[in-house]
């Protein structure tokens, strides 16, 4: 299996590790098949993520789109991170080879997953806004 540069240097120095204390949003998804689980925390300030921050148990791969897509919702507004897809995320990372194409879905699905938490906290049905939740089968 062959890995880009990109997803080797996400993998060898993950941005965006820990956790956030008093998150705003924490989501956590698992496969159960792949043992792959993620955590993701989100800081919401004024409508706009100002900080993010990734547990994740599993593969290289799992480890590299989980800190690509810390990367690429940082900074942005709730309705940038609700646009993130996985497609985004394996362009970002120039590819992924298909069988850890899961991986790419399980970020995309914690992001959504704290986006959603962060919702529910608020007293606000998140449903509508951010979609039903989805573990991705391998």
């Amino acid at each position: 299996m062959l890995y880009s540069e990109k997803v080797l240097d996400h993998f060898s120095n993950p941005r965006n590790v820990g956790e956030i204390e008093n998150a705003d949003g924490v989501g956590e998804i698992g496969n159960a098949k792949c043992g792959d689980i993620m955590k993701m925390y989100l800081k919401i300030d004024d409508n706009t993520i100002t900080d993010v921050k990734f547990k994740t148990f599993g593969c290289g791969a799992a480890v590299a789109t989980s800190s690509m897509a810390t990367e690429l919702i940082k900074g942005k507004s709730i309705d940038d991170a609700l646009k993130l897809t996985n497609q985004a995320v394996v362009e970002a990372l120039d590819g992924l080879p298909a069988v850890k194409i899961h991986c790419s879905v399980l970020a995309e699905q914690a992001v959504r997953a704290a986006l959603s938490d962060y919702y529910t906290k608020q007293g606000i049905d998140p449903v509508p806004i951010v979609g039903e939740i989805k573990v991705p089968e391998e």
